[in-house]
C-alpha cells in the first residue's frame, strides 16, 4: 500500500491509503515520485473551479521520480534512472495526432487532470511518457520541466525569432518560463503585471523593460518602447478578457497573439486590428515536441530556477501548501511538494 493525496471535491483533500500501481503492460515504467510542483491548474482543481477536471483526483502533473522497475520490452529507461513526465496521453490517429499537435487530441488525457497524477508516492506511466534527464541535476530544477515547456510551446506557437519584440503579459511562472525561452530564442521581451515584486523579479530573470499595469497604460508604453511600431509577438500569461483584448491593439502588423487562457467569458474584439495588420492570433495548450528542447537546456543548465521556486512543503503538508498558495498570492511563485 502507499499514500496519496486526492482531492475529493471543491477544497476537499485528503490522505488516502490506496494500492501500489500494477503495470498493464510490458512498456510501463514504476517511479517513485520525488518532487510534484503546484501548478494554477491544480488550484483551480481543488477549488472546483477546473471545466476539464473530473472528481476524485490525485492531482500533479509537475512532477520528477526516480526510476524503481521497469516493464519487459523497456529498454530505453534503466532503474535508477531520474525522469521526469510528460503529462499527456493520446490516441495517435485522429486529426490533431495526424498533424503532430498531440497536445489537441480529441481522446487528449492528462495525468493529474483527466487521470489520477503525481501527488502520491509511487506512480506508473508508459515509458515514451517518461524523460530521462541528468542524475547530476538538483530535483528541485528537474521538476521545473513540465513548465518550462509550456512557456516552449507559447514562444513556439508564437513563431519567436531573434530580433522580435515580445510583450508577455504576468509575471506568474509560466510567464517568467516563457520569458526564459523567449530570451534564448534572441528576442527582447516587455513584461507586464501589478505587482512589483514580480515585476523586479521579471527583471532579475531577464526582461529588458517591465510595465506596471496599476501605475502605467500599457498600450503607451509598448508604443514608447518600440518606436510605435507595437511588438511582433504577445504572449498572455495573465488569461482574462481584457488582457486578451489588448493583443491585438498592442501587436504590430504581421504580428501574432497568443492565448493560453480557459477563460468562457466573451472579450470585445475590433475586427479591423485583426485585417489592417493582418494578425494571427493563436491558442497554445500544454505542449507538443518540447521535452526533449527542454531537457537538453536544463542538461546543459542554460535554464535554472535563479529564485522561481518559493516555498517547498513535505508530502505529508499539502493541504497546508494549498491553503497558504490561497492566501499569500503576492508571495508566491513555485510551491514544491518534496517525497523525501
Amino acid at each position: 500500500m502507499m499514500l496519496a493525496v486526492v482531492v475529493r471535491k471543491s477544497h476537499d483533500v485528503v490522505f488516502s491509503e490506496v494500492e501500489m500501481p500494477k503495470f498493464i503492460s510490458g512498456n510501463e515504467v514504476l517511479v517513485k515520485t520525488k518532487r510534484v510542483g503546484i501548478c494554477g491548474s491544480d488550484m483551480h482543481i481543488y477549488h472546483g473551479t477546473n471545466p476539464l477536471a473530473t472528481y476524485p483526483r490525485v492531482i500533479g502533473h509537475e512532477v520528477a521520480g526516480e526510476v524503481i522497475q521497469v516493464g519487459s520490452n523497456v529498454s530505453s529507461i534503466k532503474v535508477g534512472d531520474h525522469v521526469v513526465v510528460d503529462p499527456i496521453s493520446y490516441c495517435g490517429t485522429c486529426y490533431a495526432c495526424r498533424k503532430g499537435r498531440p497536445n489537441v487530441c480529441k481522446e487528449l488525457s492528462v495525468f493529474g487532470v483527466h487521470e489520477d497524477g503525481g501527488m502520491r508516492e509511487y506512480f506508473v506511466l508508459p515509458d515514451k511518457q517518461l524523460h530521462i534527464v541528468d542524475p547530476s541535476l538538483e530535483w528541485d530544477e528537474v521538476v521545473l520541466a513540465e513548465p518550462y515547456t509550456i512557456g516552449a510551446q507559447a514562444v513556439w506557437r508564437g513563431g519567436v525569432e531573434a530580433g522580435d519584440t515580445v510583450l508577455i503579459q504576468g509575471c506568474g511562472p509560466i510567464g517568467i518560463c516563457a520569458l526564459k525561452l523567449a530570451k534564448l530564442h534572441g528576442a527582447y521581451v516587455i513584461m507586464t503585471d501589478l505587482n512589483k515584486e514580480r515585476l523586479e523579479f521579471a527583471l532579475e530573470s531577464g526582461a529588458d523593460k517591465v510595465i506596471n499595469v496599476s501605475k502605467e497604460i500599457v498600450e503607451d508604453k509598448v508604443m514608447e518602447y518600440t518606436n510605435n511600431e507595437g511588438v511582433n509577438v504577445v504572449i498572455d500569461a495573465v488569461c482574462l478578457p481584457s488582457t486578451f483584448e489588448l493583443g491585438p491593439k498592442v501587436a504590430s502588423t504581421a504580428g501574432i497573439v497568443v492565448c493560453l487562457g480557459f477563460d468562457e467569458k466573451p472579450s470585445q474584439i475590433s475586427q479591423l486590428p485583426i485585417t489592417k495588420k493582418e494578425l494571427t492570433i493563436v491558442g497554445s495548450r500544454l505542449q507538443t515536441n518540447q521535452f526533449e528542447k527542454i531537457i537538453n537546456l536544463l542538461n546543459g543548465r542554460q535554464i535554472q530556477s535563479n529564485g522561481l521556486i518559493t516555498h517547498k512543503f513535505s508530502f505529508r503538508e499539502i493541504e497546508q501548501a494549498l491553503k497558504y498558495i490561497e492566501q499569500n498570492p503576492d508571495r508566491v511563485r513555485k510551491v514544491l511538494i518534496t517525497f523525501e
